[in-house]
């Protein structure tokens, strides 16, 4: 490994994996593999952009280390996390022989991400996989922890699994290719982090230009790391705090039907609903939830819900989501930015209210 690059640790016993981060670490993954003793036939899956750009470079990294490989794709965009397209990866993997003895490896976004590491959790009945994550949401986020899932029309991420990676290679120099509203998406749950856990995170976000990303990835894959080892499987609450926004945000992105919204836009609406929620319940100051909304403007971010949403079509989704545990409302509030902690006082009354709140034009 390159002196250059860091390395976070995800410590879960004998399923303990690194998160090796790094700028053109790409080329390296072959090499990488071999380090980390995954030696097995490789399936990578990805999608049709980020095959063209970086599909090639990955197979030749492979293929460097002495790897078999090959390489599945799929249309991009969130409505590949399904069971059609997830049948359609698996009869793609029997027909190039892959295993028990084989390890999948997810290279692209947070959609991939999930996708890949559902089929790899059920394929065979489940064989290793490694995220190689390319846009900024996957790597400060989806890449690590082991959640995959695909989605019904019900509402998002209903079907999956826990099935944590043996691997996880982030390049940064994967985020130059990002376009403003693919990269800026991200950015939401940066915020998310800076609010639940390090208000620092936050004051990076106000000029994000001048930062160096590396180092925010890092911070954000140490937050998640430290959270994913106390509760795995989100039973004890901790892991909870990651859904700050996202059970609004949630139900806003399937409402509006996959792809409307950006996974991070939707994100954005629901943490505006969660720090209106947080000041009338947890004592959150007034002046907190503003400058929240304003770093959300600051990156281009949607904070006013259109019209066409119908809130009665949000509170439908909210209610099949798999945060609620027999019916009863778990919500993330925040009381001061860099802590956060889950409410069971949230009514549906509150939450309707939060919806509502946000056709509030902000000046």
């Amino acid at each position: 490994m390159s002196i250059s690059n860091r390395r976070v640790t995800v410590p879960l016993a004998n399923r303990s994996y690194d998160v090796v981060i790094g700028a053109g670490i790409l080329g390296q993954t072959g090499s990488l593999l071999r380090e980390a003793g995954l030696n097995r036939q490789i399936a990578a899956i990805t999608d049709e952009h980020v095959d063209e750009l970086y599909g090639r470079n990955l197979i030749a990294s492979l293929a460097a280390a002495g790897f078999s490989s090959s390489l599945h794709v799929v249309s991009g965009g969130e409505p590949a996390k399904s069971f059609a397209i997830a049948e359609e990866v698996s009869e793609s993997l029997a027909q190039a022989g892959v295993d028990r003895s084989s390890l999948i490896l997810a290279l692209g976004g947070g959609v991939i991400g999930d996708l890949a590491g559902f089929v790899a959790s059920i394929f065979a009945r489940g064989i290793p996989y490694v995220q190689v994550p390319t846009t900024v949401m996957a790597q400060v986020d989806s890449s690590v922890g082991g959640k995959t899932a695909i989605n019904l029309g019900a509402g998002k991420n209903l079907v999956g699994s826990f099935h944590q990676p043996a691997l996880v290679i982030i390049d940064t120099e994967s985020l130059t290719t990002l376009g403003a509203r693919e990269r800026n998406e991200g950015f939401a749950e940066v915020i998310k982090y800076g609010v639940i856990a390090d208000r620092s995170l936050l004051d990076a976000m106000e000029d994000v230009s001048r930062q160096e990303l590396t180092e925010i990835i890092e911070r954000c894959v140490q937050i998640k790391a430290s959270i994913v080892a106390e509760d795995e499987r989100e039973e004890s609450g901790k892991r909870a705090l990651l859904n700050f926004g996202h059970t609004i945000g949630h139900a806003i992105e399937s409402a509006a039907g996959y792809g409307k919204l950006l996974h991070g836009e939707a994100i954005s609406l629901g943490m505006r609903a969660a720090g209106w929620l947080s000041t009338k319940y947890a004592g959150l100051p007034t002046e907190d939830h503003h400058r929240l909304i304003h770093l959300l403007k600051q990156l281009s971010l949607p904070v006013v819900l259109q019209d066409d949403i119908p809130t009665a079509a949000i509170m439908e989704r909210v209610f099949t989501d798999k945060k609620f545990h027999r019916g009863q409302i778990r919500f993330v509030l925040s009381s001061k930015f860099g802590s956060a902690f889950v409410s069971e006082k949230i009514t549906r009354t509150d939450l309707e209210s939060a919806v509502e709140s946000l056709r509030e034009s902000i000046v």
